[in-house]
């Protein structure tokens, strides 16, 4: 007994499935082949999402955590820092744990 291979639904699919069965016009599984417990679980997120479609505010945008002129100070900052540590190291030499 060979098996089939797994089938992935497409979105337009589950949707057109999950309205069929909204409307009660075929019976779950009659005409899409498929079990009648994942029509049934289609046929809830439409159901669950319902109240946003009728008023619901869409979110704000949040704040940035920080702002963006403080972090590129932050990253200036940090850069002068390197440069200076960098240099500093370059004028000091190797260091004597480098040697062999």
């Amino acid at each position: 007994m060979t098996r089939r291979p797994r089938r992935n639904p497409s979105p337009a699919f589950k949707a057109k499935a999950a309205l069929a069965a909204l409307r009660g016009e075929k019976t779950l599984a009659e005409p899409f082949d498929v079990h009648p417990n994942r029509i049934t679980q289609w046929r809830a997120r439409p159901l669950e999402g319902a109240s946003g479609v009728f008023g619901a505010v869409a979110p704000a945008e949040a704040a940035p955590a920080e702002d963006v002129k403080t972090l590129h100070a932050k990253i200036g900052g940090l850069t002068l820092e390197t440069d200076c540590l960098s240099g500093a190291l370059g004028k000091a030499g190797p260091l004597p744990s480098a040697r062999r």
